[in-house]
């Protein structure tokens, strides 16, 4: 059990955070250090952390960069000692709010998703770590079926296969998962055949995870309030829906939205935020099927929880409550897949998005 240091993604706009924060987790009791600036950024929505753990990548959730409508997205040297980030470079995302960064498993490449602008981007990885410019950018077009939600694409995340072939892009504007053919080398997203996967209507599908045996993969579909349990052919890069099911408990009929998805290391179980009921629904995952069975849920002590995290031990999750501005610890029974508030939390302004680099 390693001790982790902990990089929270914030937004910055109600001036109660100004970057990205860093604090560590003790891996043996789930208490977290008061949390410090690690570097000063206008909405770091999302980040993720180089293979090597020498680099972080965020998104600047932001409409216009250099003078054009897009966001950015910035490259940082993780300073080992103390966990401080320093600004590599930068350049425009290709599209306004980019709001999801992943780093392929080689990491050669950044992919970015943009929200705002309904495209896909990827930075090749300089061995600085610094970020070229965009050498692949794809345009989302359609819409579905909500006229407010939906009048375009949103792309919402994108995340890349164990063989680090293919890349997944789920559109919240399309109600689909788009599957790109991913070189590596040269950085390039190709559509792959077939290009994609319908999820079900106005549903708004958000994240993604694959389970840790490659077969199945989990997404959350924020508008519904659902998550569908989806069968993955590695070979093809291509995908069956085999189940869709709610996040709520039965007769909750306040509003809410789901935020992120997580699989358990172990594969056992599935997690899903909630966003106006305030919790992490807990699934168990069948191991024959892959499909998924209700747990009941766990208040995350706060308000609007966004982002949440699984730290790589699978003994400790933490929930980041955006609009109370708390990050809350919740240890996970590695039997039962439940989860148990530890009384511990700490205060981060306006936090969305939860990273781990093991110690």
């Amino acid at each position: 059990m390693a001790n982790q240091r902990v990089y929270f993604g914030t937004y910055t706009g109600r001036g109660q955070s100004q970057g990205i924060y860093v604090c560590e987790l003790n891996a043996a009791t789930g208490e977290l250090t008061t949390p410090r600036l690690a570097a000063e950024a206008v909405n770091p929505s999302f980040l993720e952390i180089h293979p090597n753990r020498k680099f972080a990548y965020a998104v600047g959730e932001i409409s216009e960069f250099a003078n054009r409508k897009s966001g950015g997205v910035s490259s940082y040297a993780i300073n080992p000692e103390n966990g401080e980030l320093k600004l590599v470079n930068q350049q425009p995302s290709g599209g306004a709010g980019p709001c999801h960064v992943t780093v392929d498993r080689a990491g050669k490449n950044a992919l970015v998703a943009n929200y705002g602008g309904g495209s896909v981007a990827c930075f090749p990885i300089k061995p600085d770590g610094s970020l070229a410019p965009a050498s692949a950018f794809v345009q989302h077009e359609g819409s579905s079926v909500d006229p407010k939600r939906q009048e375009g694409p949103h792309a919402h995340s994108i995340n890349v296969d164990a063989a680090n072939r293919f890349a997944i892009a789920a559109d919240l504007g399309l109600d689909k998962l788009l599957v790109y053919r991913l070189d590596a080398e040269r950085g390039k997203l190709t559509p792959n055949e077939p290009p994609s996967v319908s999820l079900p209507s106005g549903g708004g599908p958000r994240h993604f995870a694959f389970h840790p045996g490659g077969v199945w993969a989990y997404c959350n579909n924020e508008m519904t309030s659902t998550v569908s349990a989806l069968k993955y052919d590695a070979a093809r890069g291509a995908f069956t829906v085999l189940q869709t099911i709610s996040t709520l408990p039965e007769g909750f009929a306040g509003d809410n939205s789901t935020a992120e998805v997580r699989v358990h290391p172990s594969g056992k179980f599935a997690y899903v935020s909630n966003r106006g009921h305030n919790s992490i629904a807990m699934f168990a995952i069948d191991e024959q099927t892959g499909k998924l069975t209700a747990l009941g849920h766990e208040s995350t002590r706060g308000q609007t929880p966004r982002n949440f995290n699984l730290d790589p031990s699978g003994r400790w999750l933490l929930a980041a409550n955006q609009d109370s501005g708390n990050v809350v610890v919740f240890k996970v029974d590695e039997t039962s897949g439940r989860l148990t508030a530890t009384g511990q939390e700490v205060k981060v302004g306006s936090p969305v998005c939860v990273r781990f680099v093991t110690l």
